[in-house]
């Protein structure tokens, strides 16, 4: 597959030097010519130097043959305009743009353009490790209706069943322990720091705490 990378920061040199690596083509794309150092003598993908929406330089790029685009400047705005242009005017099918405002992020997300914004990423680690009894958000549907949420479930959950944890609106996904994931399975008994990944309503969010505080009375090993 083509790629196009417009931005060749952190984020766009490790890209383009891991998807070549696989095998795929890349494009570079960034205004300044100095940006190109951080991919090495080595790589075998193309650069260009400009401005990453200007669709003639886009075309030199092979955006016309392109199955993915990754808009992953330092501007918002400038990676929002790439990703349109790239979906409206070329009709790329996998565009990702990085936006540093959650808000816009969660707005772009809705209008079917992938988003990925690291501040929120990054902030929503840190409280986890401040406090650990916060509801961290992994991952919201582009409709806001659901959001996938991992919990450390407390002590009292230990020697029920895993899916004892479900409620309505409340479905389990994943069972991490000692770093290790597993699916729930009917038979999958809880241990003392196991860690969950719930798919939640949205009207349950705010109410998940009180919702999985304590397991089911008179269930349990």
């Amino acid at each position: 597959m083509h790629v196009v990378i417009v931005g060749c920061g952190r984020v766009g040199s490790t890209l383009a030097r891991q998807l070549t690596g696989d095998g795929h083509t890349v494009s570079v794309v960034d205004r300044r010519s100095g940006a190109f150092e951080r991919l090495g003598a080595d790589f075998s993908g193309q650069t260009f130097t400009g401005i990453g929406f200007d669709r003639d330089l886009l075309i030199r790029a092979g955006i016309e043959r392109a199955g993915a685009l990754a808009a992953v400047t330092n501007g918002d705005n400038s990676n929002i305009l790439v990703a349109r242009v790239a979906r409206e005017n070329f009709g790329v099918e996998r565009v990702v743009a990085r936006i540093y405002d959650p808000r816009r992020a969660a707005i772009y997300q809705r209008l079917g353009i992938a988003t990925v914004a690291p501040s929120l990423w990054t902030s929503e680690r840190v409280l986890r490790r401040l406090l650990p009894e916060a509801t961290a958000v992994e991952w919201v549907d582009p409709s806001a209706k659901v959001s996938l949420v991992e919990r450390e479930l407390g002590t009292g959950w230990a020697g029920h069943p895993a899916l004892d944890v479900e409620r309505t609106g409340v479905r389990l996904m994943a069972v991490s322990r000692l770093g290790a994931a597993m699916l729930p399975t009917a038979d999958l008994v809880l241990q003392e720091a196991d860690v969950v990944y719930l798919a939640v309503a949205a009207e349950h969010l705010t109410d998940l705490d009180s919702i999985i505080a304590a397991p089911p009375a008179g269930q349990g090993h």
